[in-house]
């Protein structure tokens, strides 16, 4: 996937892109961020982890049932129909058990400014996300409240705001920064 994404770019965008990757997506746009970072100009990891014990162990527990909504989305969407299903979620099951397995030194090579976005209540731990942003030299980090990794759908008017405002608008200034007081000249 991080090749394919690699060539699309390359191909129809030809320039640096904003990237937004959701769950085993935002290991795919951290992938291709580490990899080819002048094709990133700013990158979304929402509810994804760089390593895969940032999940929560029953979130990636190989033999748990899906919930029903993912296979209806897969349903809806897939062009393989609903009976190819099964063979997707082994094969997430089996990554999302196996990988990614990135160190947070390795994190330090992304150079994209970049939202790390996680849900109060996700299947991502609160400290790998908050990991996450502290590795990442140029990051911001959104905790959406009262969500679970259904974030998207499950409050989309906040997460669209987070969202927008950080791919249209440039960082403001801030006026007591801690994290960022070196980068800002503070």
């Amino acid at each position: 996937m991080v090749r394919d994404t690699i060539a699309f770019t390359e191909t129809v965008a030809g320039t640096p892109v904003h990237l937004v990757g959701c769950s085993a997506g935002a290991v795919v746009a951290l992938m291709v961020a580490l990899a080819r970072p002048d094709l990133v100009d700013r990158l979304v990891l929402v509810s994804g982890v760089y390593h895969r014990d940032g999940w929560y162990p029953e979130a990636i527990d190989p033999h748990a049932e899906p919930h029903p909504a993912l296979r209806r989305g897969y349903e809806q969407l897939s062009p393989d129909g609903g009976e190819h299903y099964p063979i997707v979620q082994k094969k997430l099951a089996r990554m999302n058990y196996g990988e990614p397995t990135l160190t947070e030194q390795e994190l330090t090579g992304v150079t994209s400014r970049t939202l790390v976005m996680v849900a109060d209540d996700d299947e991502v731990t609160l400290e790998h996300a908050v990991a996450t942003y502290r590795a990442i030299p140029d990051a911001e980090l959104a905790v959406v409240p009262g969500a679970s990794h259904g974030l998207l759908h499950e409050k989309p008017l906040l997460c669209n705001t987070i969202l927008t405002d950080f791919l249209a608008a440039d960082p403001v200034p801030t006026i007591a920064p801690v994290r960022r007081r070196n980068a800002s000249g503070g």
